[in-house]
């Protein structure tokens, strides 16, 4: 299989600069360049710039794939949007990490399927993920979790370790945090044990009258300085701020995380739990199922019987006929009348079906492909 590997970088919070464009136009000759998206693809040769270095000085949000089985995402975000102190409370290793550089913090993901090989598609992955960026903002914890699970799953966390504390509505995963726990290949049977310990999320939707009353407690100087930075400086991040701390303070955010005590070993072995109970489960519907369409079968194959009654001798008839076409078609239609008669010999214990089969077969002994046919349906 033909190597393949794609790259993407998405600006957010501000769009780049003509002269940041022409630097990264120097890197690369052949990727789409916009003044909020880097994209390449390489089915040879490979990327030539710093992701790292990257995040840090042009862009918000950037997705790695490979087809043998590397995946790799990085959020950007400030620090005042997402205290470096929470994300180390579940990043802290090799597939899930957090720097902060430059007055920035950078949240990295990584999740590398050993067998690879898999055909992969890169166009549109980022865009499924971005808006888990925009939760972070917000103080929702939930990717962070994610994270946390990936490290327990990769082995990178002793068993004995306490889990962190829960964030509300892991068991209400937002299609973004959908699309992210599949791009890291996070272990249904983990996260559905883990989400047990979580509280139901909050409506997050903000109401107008009460928002419209906090914003009246603020300072004038303070509201002065954030319409400032709306309007002269275009800054989107100062929406998000204000929205987050309105949140805490009226704790729209929900119960919040929960600490519980649970460990690593303990997570592990009550999704091994689950995953052998939801196995037995699948398995025995699946029994139950084949018995469904067993029966059902049989009630439609004797119903189909019961309409040959008394046609014997105009199947044989058209058996011959069939037969005489010496065309592959012919001989599987001659072989599913043959079939039938079969069964209805069988149900009336007596007939002829056998001396028939017999006589067919010596008149057709020539006919090899047709024999064959016979032979296999065991005629």
């Amino acid at each position: 299989m033909s190597e393949y590997q794609y790259y993407e970088f998405q600006a957010i919070d501000r769009p780049l600069t003509a002269a940041e464009m022409s630097e990264l136009r120097s890197i690369s000759t052949r990727a789409r360049i916009t003044p909020t998206s880097f994209v390449n693809e390489y089915s040879w040769g490979d990327f030539k710039g710093q992701p790292d270095v990257w995040m840090e000085r042009y862009f918000d949000a950037f997705l790695y794939l490979a087809n043998w089985g590397s995946h790799r995402l990085k959020l950007r975000l400030p620090p005042r949007l997402l205290n470096p102190a929470s994300a180390l409370t579940y990043f802290g290793s090799d597939s899930a990490f957090v720097n902060v550089k430059s007055g920035k913090l950078i949240l990295s993901f990584a999740s590398d399927e050993e067998e690879g090989g898999e055909w992969v598609e890169g166009e549109g992955q980022l865009s499924s993920l971005i808006s888990v960026r925009a939760e972070l903002a917000r103080g929702d914890l939930r990717a962070l979790y994610l994270g946390w699970l990936l490290r327990v799953q990769a082995g990178e966390i002793d068993h004995k370790e306490p889990e962190p504390p829960v964030p509300p509505g892991l068991g209400q995963l937002s299609a973004s945090l959908v699309s992210l726990a599949e791009f890291l290949r996070i272990d249904d049977d983990l996260l559905h044990v883990a989400a047990k310990a979580s509280s139901p999320l909050s409506d997050l939707v903000l109401d107008r009258d009460e928002f419209l009353a906090w914003v009246g407690t603020l300072a004038a100087p303070e509201k002065d300085e954030l319409l400032t930075r709306l309007v002269i400086e275009s800054e989107q991040v100062a929406v998000t701020e204000l929205q987050q701390r309105f949140r805490q303070q009226r704790g729209a955010a929900g119960s919040g995380p929960v600490t519980t005590g649970r460990t690593v070993g303990q997570l592990l072995a009550a999704a091994k739990a689950h995953a052998q109970q939801r196995r037995r489960i699948e398995t025995e519907k699946r029994a139950e199922e084949k018995m469904r369409r067993e029966r059902e079968e049989a009630v439609a194959r004797e119903k189909h019987l019961d309409s040959l009654v008394g046609r014997e001798a105009r199947l044989w008839a058209e058996i011959d006929a069939l037969v005489a076409t010496t065309q592959a078609a012919g001989y599987d239609q001659a072989l599913r009348h043959l079939v039938d008669l079969r069964d209805l010999d069988a149900r009336s214990r007596g007939g002829d079906f056998r001396l028939r089969i017999a006589s067919l077969r010596q008149v057709h002994a020539r006919k090899l492909a047709f024999i064959k046919r016979l032979d296999k349906a065991g005629l």
